[in-house]
């Protein structure tokens, strides 16, 4: 008696059980054995060969040829495994890789251009790895000076844009198809990254400058966690169907809150420039008394851009109030500015120098610069009401004050992360005090939004209570229903095969507000 066993993606000649036509990866040929066929009371199918044999490589191909679609299974949807985490540690090390190499090149020509004694190839290479560091506004302590905190933001873009095009890799490459496994492939890439940058913390410290490893780790996580999850998201889909998966309030609250700091921002640009125009005698005079050379000046003007939005959160701490200082007891504020001896740094002739600020510009300047928070507000409050209006008149202020709470939250990290100390001395203070920005920025832009979201939204309801409203169109399909004929049934159902029409008397009704789709990674093609 002879048995005939079938395993699953396999079917023999004279079967045509399930699985047939599907790949069979423990297979080996025309009456061959696979490691599933073993036993002595098992032979292999001669079958197989036959016009019933397998058609896997057809499965195969058909299944790749597939498009892949936004929150199906796809192959290598597993999230966290094997290929996400080796292309993680891979695009992780060529990110790093690649940054050190674009500040090495930088350090190299102005170690060419200006060679100093006892700074060899080893002194570049460290050199170019505390640059690296910097970029990810890691501080380090310089001997006989002090802890150096005065960090360029604009370096951070360097790292982030790199990092960027690693999360994409890593989503691509790992086949993420579920957009909650993009986090995981973003920790792929996050942890080998701080790993790296924790050991180039250790391998440049030096006798002259020693960088903080605790911050290198932390850091360089929280960067390649952000940067790289971003980017793996929009390897998914794009924005617009990103932010789309947000319910209504909170996307509506994201939205208000970009818009106050495009303002805030464009303002503050604005606003050091004018500064820097202003002063473009002191600027000059500062350049040409550093005698940098040609190569020298352009290394400048890179560090000086490096240092542009620095300026720009300066300027935005100005026109909130609190200002900033530029060393222990000085401040530069709205009300009036006090600083004593500069660094011969020319990006820094833009600040006004004692009683210049009040004396050059007319009243009606400051007032404008005062005003331009409570301008953001009332952006982020249209913003607000125009991506989700609310039937409730009370609750729209509320979202107001909820954006600005967030727009201050964010303006404090930027003002805390703009400053820091250059010494242990005199200029031990520097930049804006995070929390006082953070306090006005959410008091200011949030009281602004809210009477702004809360005058929009009574606009766009008709300038009706909540209670008239309903009341309204109560009444309305109350009159719409009293005037629609109720069916009454025939007897001759021959006629009109006995089918009746009912018409939904609320279908012109626009005083209710549409209640919006449900939203979610199947909302997405």
């Amino acid at each position: 008696m002879t048995t005939s066993a079938t395993r699953p993606g396999s079917s023999g000649s004279g079967s045509g059980g399930p699985g047939a036509g599907g790949p069979d990866p423990g297979g080996t040929g025309a009456g061959g054995r696979g490691p599933g066929s073993s036993g002595p009371g098992r032979r292999g199918a001669a079958g197989r060969s036959g016009t019933g044999g397998r058609s896997g490589a057809g499965g195969r191909s058909a299944a790749a040829g597939r498009p892949r679609v936004l929150g199906a299974p796809g192959p290598g949807s597993a999230g966290i495994g094997h290929p996400v985490m080796v292309s993680g540690a891979v695009a992780a090390v060529a990110a790093a890789a690649a940054g050190l190499a674009v500040l090495t090149l930088l350090v190299l020509i102005g170690w060419i251009a200006a060679p100093h004694a006892g700074l060899g190839l080893t002194g570049v290479l460290r050199t170019a790895a505390m640059l690296w560091l910097i970029g990810h506004h890691v501080g380090f302590a310089l001997h006989g000076a002090g802890r150096i905190g005065m960090l360029p933001l604009g370096l951070v873009l360097l790292p982030g844009v790199l990092l960027w095009r690693a999360g994409r890799w890593v989503v691509r490459a790992g086949g993420v198809s579920r957009l909650r496994h993009v986090a995981s492939a973003a920790l792929a890439l996050a942890v080998p990254y701080a790993l790296v940058a924790w050991a180039l913390a250790l391998a440049s410290r030096s006798a002259q400058a020693a960088p903080s490893a605790a911050q290198a780790l932390i850091c360089g996580f929280l960067l390649a966690l952000v940067a790289g999850g971003l980017g793996g998201a929009r390897a998914m889909a794009p924005w617009p169907k990103l932010t789309a998966l947000l319910p209504d309030r909170p996307r509506s609250v994201i939205i208000g809150l970009v818009g106050a700091l495009s303002v805030l921002a464009v303002a503050g640009a604005v606003l050091a420039g004018a500064s820097l125009a202003t002063h473009l005698g002191e600027y000059a005079t500062l350049s040409n008394s550093l005698a940098p050379g040609a190569i020298g000046s352009v290394l400048l003007l890179v560090t000086q851009l490096a240092y542009v939005p620095n300026a720009i959160v300066w300027a935005i701490s100005f026109t909130l109030g609190p200002g900033f200082a530029f060393g222990t007891g000085t401040v530069v504020a709205p009300t009036g500015a006090a600083l004593g001896q500069l660094p011969a740094f020319p990006l820094l002739a833009a600040l006004p120098q004692g009683g210049a600020l009040h004396s050059a510009a007319p009243p009606w300047l400051t007032v404008a610069v005062l005003a331009l928070p409570y301008l953001a507000g009332g952006v982020a409050g249209l913003l607000l009401v125009r991506a989700a209006p609310t039937p409730s008149l009370e609750a729209a202020p509320l979202w107001g004050l909820g954006c600005g709470a967030a727009a201050g939250a964010v303006l404090g990290v930027l003002a805390a992360f703009s400053g820091g100390p250059l010494g242990n001395g005199r200029l031990a203070a520097v930049g804006p005090s995070g929390w006082q920005v953070a306090l006005v920025a959410a008091l200011e832009i949030g009281i602004a939004s809210a009477i702004t979201a809360g005058i929009a939204n009574w606009i766009r309801l008709g300038g009706r209570p909540r209670a008239r409203r309903l009341a309204d169109a109560a009444a309305a399909a109350a009159s719409a229903a009293a005037t629609v004929p109720v069916p009454v049934p025939r007897s001759d159902q021959d006629t009109d095969g006995g089918h009746t029409i009912y018409v939904d008397p609320w279908a012109g009704d626009t005083d209710v507000l549409p209640q919006p789709g449900s939203r979610g990674p199947s909302a997405l093609p």
